[in-house]
């Protein structure tokens, strides 16, 4: 989503929030974020800290405008949506620099008001939820952060997987090259309890492959994927888990050949994908499954 700079004719000596709130209609708590995040320009571009006086004719606002690619919400009610994201799609952008995610589709359809409920991987596909307005997005959130949810994720993963396990394996972040990376620890070194349920569904002998349901009961960052890794069954192109940290670095700073991925990681994407969501609003279940059918194409292919 690109930022978008608006320009505004400004009163001199005016404190720059109060001309935000009071002249442009812009709430408190937006004022604030927008000055603290550095968004609010002067004519010379220098930015206003939130105690500024104005002292310029002009003032520069920097705004996202939601710019559409053609993907559109799976389902769609009156407080909240539903969107079965491709893989490598960002939900949120991490820089002024990033110039498309899921949330440019997001306020598009929706309005500036809309909002994640909860994310997922830029390289995991599959469904997200979205709040249509700011009452829906709080009790969207409280609904997860309550975990009063069911959510399952398919993926292929490496070798034959014959039973049912439950993987109970506190995480932690691993602290060295790679800052995004996890790690299988004891609560002792500070891991965070972390468990998934996985349910092998089909094998396939040729490619030495197998199609899982992973159930996490947990929400920790890269859950599903590090504990598959730690007992040897790393899902099928992770760039992450399944390679030398070198090559991993590589691959987040974007100096990693496709071609080199492909050999290394076994696929060009992460078959990770949120596959089923099941969550009650407003005294209603919702069973939500994704249309999205390429994990069982990619599994079946020979």
């Amino acid at each position: 989503m690109p930022f978008v700079l608006k320009k505004f004719q400004a009163i001199k000596d005016k404190k720059i929030q109060i001309f935000l709130t009071h002249y442009l209609n812009y709430s408190p708590k937006i004022a604030q974020k927008l000055i603290g995040k550095g968004r609010v320009f002067r004519d010379d571009m220098s930015a206003f800290n939130p105690s500024d006086i104005i002292d310029c004719e002009e003032i520069f606002i920097g705004v996202f405008e939601g710019q559409s690619r053609g993907l559109k919400p799976l389902l769609e009610f009156n407080d909240f949506a539903i969107f079965d994201k491709p893989t490598n799609l960002m939900v949120h952008p991490i820089s002024k620099h990033t110039q498309y995610s899921l949330l440019d589709e997001i306020r598009y359809f929706f309005g500036e008001d809309a909002n994640l409920i909860h994310r997922i991987d830029a390289e995991t596909s599959g469904l997200v939820i979205v709040g249509k307005n700011k009452k829906s997005e709080i009790e969207l959130k409280d609904m997860f952060q309550e975990k009063k949810y069911h959510k399952s994720y398919l993926a292929i993963v490496c070798g034959k997987l014959e039973k049912e396990l439950t993987i109970n394996k506190p995480l932690d972040k691993e602290g060295l090259l790679i800052g995004v990376k996890m790690k299988v620890c004891n609560e002792e070194e500070g891991g965070k309890e972390s468990i998934t349920i996985i349910k092998p569904l089909k094998y396939n002998q040729n490619r030495d492959l197998t199609l899982i349901e992973a159930i996490p009961l947990t929400g920790r960052q890269h859950q599903i994927r590090v504990h598959l890794h730690s007992i040897n069954h790393t899902i099928l192109g992770d760039p992450i888990y399944g390679i030398d940290d070198i090559n991993a670095e590589n691959y987040l700073n974007k100096t990693l050949s496709s071609n080199d991925r492909f050999t290394l990681s076994g696929s060009s994407r992460l078959w990770l994908h949120a596959n089923y969501l099941e969550f009650s609003y407003k005294n209603i279940i919702y069973k939500i499954f994704s249309k999205n059918r390429d994990i069982f194409n990619e599994f079946e292919r020979c």
